[in-house]
């Protein structure tokens, strides 16, 4: 019995701290799509630049792959061209 009790109490804090870093924005947009990333660049991508967009890393190659992709995502990152590296 108590190790049910344990099991269950670990299944239930996993789940709570799993789905507690996405706001119900988050959760919308990531029900709207089949897969958590368009691509493995798309992953790669999101992973290279944080939330908030504060420090941005963004290649020629990256612009390119979102278009031709339909990259989604609720937070953008937008640069000048000057901040775009060059492949």
């Amino acid at each position: 019995m108590r190790s049910t009790v344990t099991r269950v109490a670990i299944v239930a804090g996993v789940l709570f701290l799993t789905g507690a870093c996405a706001t119900s924005q988050d959760w919308q947009e990531w029900r709207a799509h089949t897969t958590h990333f368009a691509s493995g660049e798309h992953g790669f991508f999101s992973m290279r630049n944080n939330k908030d967009g504060s420090d941005p890393r963004v290649y020629r190659s990256d612009i390119e792959d979102s278009r031709q992709q339909n990259w989604w995502g609720l937070y953008a990152i937008t640069v000048s061209p000057s901040q775009i590296f060059q492949n």
